[in-house]
């Protein structure tokens, strides 16, 4: 098995994980995809515990 091409400006691997970085459907994609989903709930989370008030109603989106 050959290593995959790269550049002198592209990593090989990712730095926290074996993945080499890809677009489209892979499991790399899906890892990071995952991390900022988590990061997006955990900062609604925030934006209702420190408003007091739920997301839907503080974006303007339920009167």
């Amino acid at each position: 098995m050959s290593e995959p091409m790269t550049t002198a400006d592209t990593p090989a691997t990712s730095a926290t994980t074996p993945d080499v970085p890809a677009f489209g459907w892979s499991a790399y994609a899906e890892r990071v995809n995952g991390r900022f989903a988590m990061l997006g709930f955990v900062a609604v989370l925030l934006i209702e515990a420190l408003s007091r008030d739920t997301f839907l109603h503080w974006a303007g989106l339920v009167p």
